[in-house]
């Protein structure tokens, strides 16, 4: 009782100071604009007494959670008690550099676990995480590591979110533990009230999908009512009052309550007396009594549900904007407290003005019994909890098995193949994974040879059965690639759950996941999310542009090349020769695993030392592979963006620079201009996204003083005469190029592909979008008139 009693005191606490950064933010602090600051009271009221039940008694130091984004503001109310949030950056909620207005991993000073914000996508990376924590105490790296639960607040509207429902179609097939979901069941969203009937459909997903489903409806003092003689008749109209009625009466208070009450249940004998014997404002605190605002209630169904592995969808019944005047008005999501209002809640909760953010204020314990609880709350016991893990050695260079023509993406799985096949840290600590297309995006080796993962072995019965197979598909606990169905938006939260494992779990992975490249479209946002997260991990799509010529415009990309150039926290490249993936994938194994600080390097001037994930971008499209030495220079020069594979001379016209799978015409188009054009250069571009990165970044540094600050692409073409023209060739859309004239003002056409493809042979498709050999030569003709190209003027 002493405990609940302060449970039901830090409730009070963390709903004042929650309501009270949004009021200082919108009301008190000067925003310099005028603009709305917003934030979520409402929102925010409704997950006060779950957050309390969770943080500071049900949670262990091993679990971790993913906070409802618009619950932000209560998630840090809880930091500052703990110590681990400061009363300057919550003064500047939503301000520049202040508490962020959803839990940000890497935006926040507090103990964030899963950014959230996108809604949605952090409620699925609990599952992820949940089967990451599994696969590495499968490898037996923590032996002593105890399992935690990974834990998410869900709001109700935030269920209508489709990734959730894919998350959960691959966590049965996985097997999914140690996975709570708590629905914040208000049964508001931000324009309305929600569907009647929809927990029954909720609670129908989650017991077909395996998972445990817990029902708090009604709190104590209900079930207290409930016993009572007429209490049968009062729980049967709770259970089928309308959810917009209730949200109604909610707000309008004690009286309306009576009235409705009396009305639909007056009987003058026991149910009248029930009524009669409470106050407006008991009978009011007693149809508020959901079990989501009820801290027993909480505690009995997290601590039973601690007892087991299975996962939980707890469906908690709640009131939006709980102990607040906005309580239950369908307008209350983005609604704001008045000042009045504001006072009168100071009130309540006995807080002196001037003492507004004092951490014991306004408390019915003395402080120093306030901090003993505490330092002795389970969930901090062990301090922070954001590890780190060593860094695996990687090869100075990564073998693979040449052969006179390759693709890239041949090639890719050729160094996968020889990584699995040594017995190198780096091997042992990939992990790959694929939705759908392992065996197509040329994973197949690397998987024979390391075996898919299953908590428990399953024999591949194809091998059992004495049936010829090229693969070889055995699961179990030894296994390093975890299969997925054809989902990209599942894809990347695995990818963000594994990329997060040596923070998460202090055990470092790298990642790989294999993709076709259009598709990375559809899990874009979760591919944001991710990065946002800081998430380590190296995504391999695969074929490029119209390359998979005869599979048509539903598997041909335009804009990817663009994802890569914008993408924050994803390094972009695209190879055009096996040789060069060799060095790019080396780099990438090496800079996932960065974590360092300080100033953008000095020659490229990217920020290369705070690593990041790495995206490149294949083809299926089978080149001619070069015959030379990968020099340490040549190498530095294809990490850094690009490399003359003819440099110009100084009496050059025109150069051609080119990215990825249409090296042969551009090789093709320079041969056929060579005969009259003297000194023609031929420019390849393994990654137009460092390059602008650092041209950006060195003009940046310019203009706040540093005179000498040269980028790589300003020393590539520090050389070409100013009257040289630049054609660029690129299969994708042609703004991933376009900018290169603007670097040392060198008139520019910029070709690629803009619409969405057809069938056809590559021969035909780069004919049509105007990437041919022909097509590139006539477009330096145009971009630098005089004599005509010999061979254009045969034809």
């Amino acid at each position: 009782m002493a405990d609940l009693r302060m449970l039901g005191e830090l409730e009070r606490k963390v709903l004042w100071l929650g309501t009270w950064m949004i009021h200082n933010a919108n009301h008190l602090r000067d925003n310099g604009d005028g603009l709305k600051v917003g934030g979520h009271q409402a929102s925010s009221a409704s997950l006060a007494t779950i957050l309390t039940a969770l943080y500071f008694h049900a949670l262990r130091p091993e679990d971790r959670v993913a906070v409802k984004p618009h619950a932000s503001p209560i998630f840090h109310a809880i930091q500052y008690l703990f110590g681990n949030q400061t009363r300057e950056k919550m003064e500047n909620f939503r301000g520049f550099k202040g508490v962020q207005s959803y839990p940000s991993r890497t935006k926040d000073v507090d103990d964030v676990d899963f950014s959230t914000g996108s809604v949605g996508l952090g409620v699925a990376q609990t599952l992820f995480s949940a089967l990451v924590q599994d696969y590495v105490q499968a490898k037996g790296w923590k032996p002593d590591m105890p399992a935690g639960k990974m834990v998410a607040l869900v709001g109700d509207a935030e269920m209508d979110e489709g990734n959730i429902f894919e998350a959960l179609l691959e966590g049965w097939k996985h097997g999914v533990r140690n996975t709570w979901w708590v629905v914040d069941y208000n049964r508001q969203s931000l324009d309305a009230v929600v569907r009647e009937g929809l927990w029954a459909r909720f609670e129908a997903i989650f017991r077909n999908f395996g998972w445990d489903v817990v029902v708090i409806k009604h709190g104590k003092r209900q079930q207290a009512a409930f016993a009572e003689p007429g209490g049968d008749r009062l729980r049967d109209w709770i259970d089928a009052c309308p959810n917009q009625l209730y949200s109604a009466l909610t707000f309008q208070g004690g009286a309306a309550w009576r009235k409705r009450l009396m009305d639909d249940l007056g009987d003058q004998g026991p149910v009248s007396a029930l009524i009669g014997r409470r106050s407006d404002s008991d009978l009011a605190a007693l149809m508020g009594n959901l079990g989501g605002h009820d801290l027993p209630s909480l505690i009995e169904a997290f601590e039973a549900a601690r007892g087991h592995d299975r996962p939980v969808c707890f469906i908690a019944y709640t009131i939006k904007g709980f102990g607040l005047p906005l309580a239950g008005h369908k307008d209350n999501h983005a609604g704001l407290m008045t000042p009045a209002q504001v006072e009168g809640l100071r009130a309540a909760m006995n807080v002196r003005p001037g003492h507004e953010w004092d951490k014991f204020e306004g408390l019915d314990f003395d402080e120093a019994a306030v901090q003993a609880f505490l330092d002795t709350v389970p969930f901090t016991r062990r301090g922070r909890r954001r590890f780190t893990a060593a860094e695996i050695a990687v090869p100075e260079a990564l073998d693979f098995a040449a052969q006179p023509s390759m693709s890239t993406q041949q090639g890719f799985g050729l160094v996968m193949h020889e990584i699995g096949k040594s017995g190198t840290a780096l091997a042992e600590r990939i992990v790959t994974t694929s939705p759908d297309v392992t065996v197509s995006t040329n994973l197949g080796a690397w998987v024979n040879r390391r075996g898919l993962f299953a908590k428990e072995a399953m024999a591949d019965l194809f091998k059992a059965e004495r049936i010829p197979s090229t693969y070889n598909w055995e699961f179990s606990p030894k296994g390093q690639h975890m299969e997925l169905g054809i989902a990209e938006n599942n894809l990347f939260i695995m990818l963000s759950a594994l990329g997060l494992s040596h923070s998460i779990f202090g055990e470092r992975l790298l990642p790989v996941g294999t993709l076709y490249d259009p598709f990375i479209e559809r899990g874009l946002d979760a591919l944001n999310y991710a990065c946002y997260q800081d998430a380590r991990f190296l995504l391999v799509a695969t074929p490029s542009g119209v390359t998979l010529a005869p599979e048509g415009g539903a598997h041909q990309s335009i804009a990817t090349p663009l994802i890569g150039l914008a993408q924050d926290g994803l390094a972009s490249f695209e190879p055009a020769f096996v040789d060069e993936l060799a060095v790019m994938m080396r780099w990438a194994f090496a800079y996932m695993q960065r974590s360092g600080q300080g100033e953008p390097d000095g020659s490229t001037w990217l920020r290369d030392a705070t690593g990041g994930s790495v995206y490149l971008r294949l083809s299926t499209r089978s080149l001619e592979q070069p015959r030379r030495e990968i020099t340490p220079q040549l190498a530095e020069d294809i990490v850094n963006g690009g490399y003359w594979m003819r440099r110009p001379g100084p009496n050059a016209q025109v150069i051609v620079a080119y990215t990825g799978a249409v090296a042969p015409e551009a090789i093709e188009a320079v041969g056929m201009m060579a005969e009259d054009r003297r000194d023609i250069g031929l420019l390849a571009i393994t990654s137009a996204d460092r390059l602008n990165a650092g041209w950006t970044a060195a003009q940046r540094a310019r203009e706040g003083g540093t005179a000498h600050a040269t980028s790589h692409v300003e020393r590539l073409l520090e050389g070409v005469p100013s009257h040289c023209g630049i054609v660029t060739v690129i299969d994708g859309h042609p703004a991933t190029l376009a900018w290169l004239g603007s670097v040392h003002g060198h008139r520019t056409r910029s070709l690629g592909v803009e619409h969405f493809g057809q069938t056809g042979s590559i021969a035909e498709l780069y004919r049509h979008n105007g990437i041919d050999a022909r097509s590139i030569a006539a477009s330096a003709e145009a971009l630098t008139p005089g004599r005509p190209i010999r061979t254009l003027r045969a034809v």
